[in-house]
C-alpha cells in the first residue's frame, strides 16, 4: 500500500516522543543540557559524514574532492530565496500556534524543539527517495529504516528538549506524504547526480542544525531549504 512507509515513520516518531517523555520526566536540567550537547555533537558528525561521502571520491588511488561550487551556489541562492520567503519565521509561527493549541504555553523550548527536530528528520535523501519508492512500487524499506533512526533521534531529543519534538511528525507526514503522492512525477528528477547533490547539501544543513543545538540558534536553517531544490536542478545543467 502506497503511503505505508510514511505511516510507519510517523508512528515511530510518536513512539520515540513517548519514550522520551517517559524517561525525560524527573531528569535534572544539567543532565538535559549535557544530553542536548551530546545530540548536537552527533548531528554535527552525521552532517559532516554525509557531506564528505558525497564530496570525496577515490580516483586512480587518490582522494579527490568535488561538488564545492554546486554546494556554495546552492546554499547561497537557496539562502536568499529562503530568507525572502521567511521559511524559518513561518515554521516558528506554526510552532507557536501548536504550542498554544496543545496547552504548552509554559514550555519555553517548545518552538525550538519542534523546528529543530523537524529539520533534523525531514532533510535528507532517505525521505525523498524512500517516499518515491513507496509511492511507485509500495517498497517502504527505506522509510522503515529511516523510521528506526527517527525513533532513536526523537526519543533522545525529547528527553533534552521536551514534547515539542513529537510534533515533528506533522511536517514529516505532510512532506513525505506529498512526495509519495507525486512520486511518478518526481522520479525522473531523482537521477544519481541529483540524489548525490541533494545528500551533500542536505548534510550541510544537518550540520547547521547541530551547530544550533550546541551553541544556541546561530543559523536559520529552515531558510536554507530552497538550496535542496537548487542542488537537484544543478544536476541537469549542461556543465
Amino acid at each position: 500500500m502506497a503511503g505505508l512507509g510514511t505511516l510507519i515513520n510517523v508512528a515511530a516518531i510518536l513512539i520515540g516522543g513517548a519514550i522520551g517523555r517517559l524517561f525525560g520526566r524527573g531528569i535534572q536540567v544539567r543532565y538535559q543540557d549535557i544530553l542536548m550537547s551530546a545530540v548536537g555533537i552527533c548531528i554535527l558528525f552525521i552532517g559532516i559524514g554525509g557531506a564528505m561521502e558525497e564530496m570525496l571520491t577515490v580516483e586512480q588511488g587518490e582522494l579527490v574532492s568535488g561538488g564545492s561550487m554546486m554546494m556554495i551556489l546552492s546554499m547561497a541562492i537557496g539562502a536568499l530565496i529562503g530568507e525572502w520567503l521567511n521559511i524559518e519565521g513561518k515554521m516558528e509561527h506554526f510552532g507557536s500556534w501548536l504550542k498554544v493549541k496543545t496547552g504548552s504555553s509554559g514550555d519555553n523550548q517548545f518552538v525550538d524543539a519542534f523546528v529543530t527536530t523537524s529539520l533534523t528528520i525531514c532533510i535528507g535523501a532517505m525521505a525523498i527517495v524512500g517516499s518515491i519508492k513507496d509511492g511507485i512500487s509500495g517498497d517502504y524499506s527505506i522509510l522503515a529504516i529511516k523510521a528506526i533512526l527517527d525513533l532513536i533521534i526523537v526519543s533522545v531529543m525529547t528527553v533534552s528538549m521536551g514534547k515539542g519534538c513529537v510534533f515533528a511528525a506533522i511536517p514529516v507526514a505532510i512532506f513525505q506524504g506529498v512526495v509519495t503522492l507525486l512520486a511518478r512525477l518526481i522520479q525522473p528528477l531523482m537521477t544519481e547526480a541529483a540524489v548525490s547533490n541533494l545528500s551533500m547539501v542536505g548534510s550541510v544543513m544537518i550540520f547547521c542544525v547541530g551547530l544550533n543545538l550546541i551553541w544556541g540558534k546561530k543559523v536559520k536553517v529552515a531558510n536554507f531549504l530552497p538550496a535542496i531544490v537548487i542542488a537537484v536542478a544543478w544536476a541537469f545543467l549542461p556543465l
